[in-house]
């Protein structure tokens, strides 16, 4: 199969299993990413101070988008491959989500 096909990947975030179809030259990259939030929310998680997936998520996302925009990095926009990707990312991981929620709906 070419790199242009996308399969569906696992990944684990805070224990829950999300199906994430991406492009085979970027699997690595997906799993990589999912192994980083997910310890970025266990940390948020296990300092005990936020209850919540959802709210988890969005305390890791702005934790990450902070460090990435920190003016005192040197940089104070993110360069546009760098939102590209996170960008595809979103979209992936939003549509993951999507797809999560429909399957609570029908069980």
């Amino acid at each position: 199969m070419s790199s242009d096909h996308s399969k569906a990947v696992s990944i684990m975030i805070l224990g829950k299993e999300y199906l994430i179809s991406c492009n085979d030259d970027e699997r690595n990259s997906l799993i990589s990413a999912a192994d980083f939030l997910d310890d970025k929310m266990r940390e948020i998680r296990d300092a005990g101070k936020v209850i919540g997936t959802d709210r988890i998520a969005v305390m890791a996302a702005l934790n990450m988008a902070h460090e990435l925009l920190d003016p005192s990095s040197g940089s104070s926009k993110a360069p546009a491959d760098v939102e590209n990707k996170i960008k595809n990312i979103q979209s992936k991981i939003e549509d993951a989500l999507f797809r999560s929620q429909q399957l609570e709906l029908e069980a």
